[in-house]
């Protein structure tokens, strides 16, 4: 058993790599669709490997007159295979997927998987080593900048590397005079390894002062101009972003490299940036996932804190709760939900899973599903158990002593729009209303339609980005049907409760949308003035028509502040929005 398992993961890592290493050609093609297929590949992948092992050893036990049961044998047997291995711990995961499918296992079984004292810190494993290029300073910033440039210009062949470092060296000594004051500049150390993502390629790095380090991130763009670098990313916010829970899945070759030697050079840079949301990024999705699981029972040990219903209005779909200095939600489907919701939870689950697979580009938040987690019923607030002993019995069994959450989905905690605009002061606020035009846009120019543009449904991450994250209405933008409102008949039926003309399924009725957003009037005033298309039918007949065309658009996961001046009259040209593009 233990050679099949350890099969199992060699076929599942030789499968991944393979779709990982078609990132440098996808972006030289500019085939941005083939890019994300190979997302979504990589992304089940893992699937299929885990269920191809799993069929396999249950049909060896079959054969052999045995049934599946713990042996603690097996999983040392197991250590001693991966012990030496650079990707140890994504290997311990992918054992964890295979014996609990086996074992049919609830809760956790220590002495059948590997539980967290046997997974190694990521942020202890040794420095980044031979995944890393130094390049110390020699002589001024646009020297050793030049060596970075050369030293990636094969695998990016960027058009124009000259103009690419006179243009970084000018920002960089821009931003640098007023971070690095007083502090002696000793070289630039990066990842070997390009980062690859939608339609850029990043090059990861950091510059090295006497006793501190300043991010630099240099974002590569593709298009009918050649290959050349767009912008220069240089505080951890800006990094951060890039690397945000709602922008998953690089494509990174770590062949040569230690997987956690890389998610500890990340996470020097984003400090405050979770470990299992690190694992994610670089597309390890499986193992992001049960970091989450062991960032949580850590968190648990170290607090008497209950879980509790999550702040602001109750899902009419999800039950939601939340213990508040833990950075994440719990959602479970509700058994019955309340009107005029008519969806069901197979319904709910599909849009989940169109999410996963989805390119979110920046608004949909990741959500992890989870199945027969066990945590101890004292952890939870006597209201949280009521409601859902009351509400969510299909999917939450309350026990003596634990509560088993059959299925559950984790996302990041943020803000809900609505109880920020009632805390936040005036401009504070006008920015939220803007981005979350801009968030509704975005999600139109990725194809998805959010079904429900409630405020409640749409919240602010730490860094004020607006982003949406409850998808039981969820749809392609292109399965809509965008409608003008007809004229009424008779003066009375505008006043009537029920429409007067014939609702389709998929009709949508932009005309409706102020009612549905319920802005107060200042703020509605400026939503209008910023995002007044939304309301028309021609600005979403447009959107899908470029769609259906196959035309992709530029959204940028950084500022406008942040690019290089390379195309001035492109700049003057388009509006100084952050995060929005044109139709390419």
């Amino acid at each position: 058993m233990t050679e099949r398992i350890f099969g199992g993961y060699l076929s599942y890592r030789k499968a991944f790599d393979r779709i990982t290493r078609s990132a440098p050609a996808r972006f030289h093609q500019r085939d941005w669709v083939g890019a994300h297929e190979d997302v979504i590949k990589r992304i089940e992948v893992y699937k299929s490997r885990v269920e191809h092992c799993v069929t396999a050893l249950l049909a060896l036990l079959e054969h052999e007159g045995l049934r599946p049961r713990t042996d603690p044998a097996l999983k040392r047997r197991y250590l001693e295979k991966i012990r030496l291995r650079d990707d140890e711990e994504l290997a311990k995961t992918f054992y964890n997927s295979v014996i609990r499918r086996v074992l049919e296992t609830v809760g956790v079984d220590p002495a059948a998987e590997f539980v967290d004292a046997d997974f190694r810190d990521p942020l202890q494993a040794a420095s980044a080593g031979k995944s890393t290029l130094a390049f110390p300073m020699k002589g001024t910033i646009r020297e050793t900048l030049k060596e970075v440039i050369e030293q990636y210009r094969r695998e990016l062949s960027l058009s124009e590397p000259e103009s690419d470092v006179d243009l970084l060296s000018a920002a960089v000594n821009t931003r640098i005079s007023t971070r690095a004051a007083g502090s002696r500049i000793r070289g630039i150390e990066t990842l070997k390894p390009v980062f690859y993502h939608n339609k850029a390629a990043y090059i990861i790095g950091r510059i090295l002062l006497d006793k501190t380090s300043i991010p630099l991130v240099l974002p590569i763009c593709s298009d009918e101009r050649g290959i050349y670098v767009d912008a220069v990313l240089m505080t951890e916010v800006e990094v951060s972003i890039l690397f945000s829970f709602t922008r998953t899945y690089f494509r990174v070759e770590v062949e040569t490299a230690s997987p956690s030697s890389i998610i500890r050079f990340l996470k020097e840079l984003m400090p405050k940036k979770p470990v299992s949301e690190l694992y994610t990024a670089v597309g390890f999705h499986k193992h992001g996932k049960a970091e989450l699981f062991r960032e949580l029972q850590r968190h648990l040990a170290g607090t008497r804190e209950k879980f509790h219903l999550a702040p602001g209005e109750r899902g009419m779909v999800m039950a939601v709760f939340t213990m508040p200095s833990f950075d994440v939600v719990f959602k479970v489907i509700r058994d019955r939900f309340e009107y005029p919701k008519s969806t069901n939870p197979r319904h709910v689950k599909d849009r989940y899973g169109l999410v996963f697979r989805h390119d979110r580009a920046g608004r949909l938040v990741e959500a992890q599903e989870f199945e027969h987690l066990q945590i101890d019923r004292r952890r939870f607030s006597e209201d949280l158990l009521s409601f859902l002993g009351r509400n969510a019995r299909r999917y939450v069994k309350i026990e003596s002593d634990w509560v088993e959450l059959r299925h559950v989905y984790t996302e990041r905690q943020i803000v809900p729009l609505d109880v920020y605009l009632q805390q936040a002061d005036s401009g504070t606020a006008r920015e939220a209303v803007r981005d979350y035009g801009n968030a509704i846009k975005e999600l139109a120019y990725t194809n998805i339609f959010p079904g429900d543009l409630f405020m409640k449904n749409f919240g602010l991450t730490r860094h004020g980005r607006v982003v949406f994250y409850d998808y039981d209405e969820l749809c392609l933008l292109t399965d809509c049907r965008f409608r003008r409102i007809p004229e009424a008949r008779e003066p009375e039926s505008e006043l009537a409760r029920e429409p007067w003309f014939f609702v389709d399924e998929n009709d949508v009725f932009p005309e409706e949308f102020p009612s549905f957003i319920g802005l107060p009037e200042p703020l509605m005033a400026i939503f209008e003035k910023e995002h007044g298309e939304l309301f028309t039918v021609d600005f979403w007949k447009q959107v899908q028509a470029d769609l259906k065309a196959g035309k992709l658009f530029n959204l940028f996961p950084y500022p406008e502040s942040c690019r290089l001046p390379r195309f001035p009259a492109e700049r003057q040209s388009r509006p100084p929005r952050k995060g929005l593009g044109n139709p390419v």
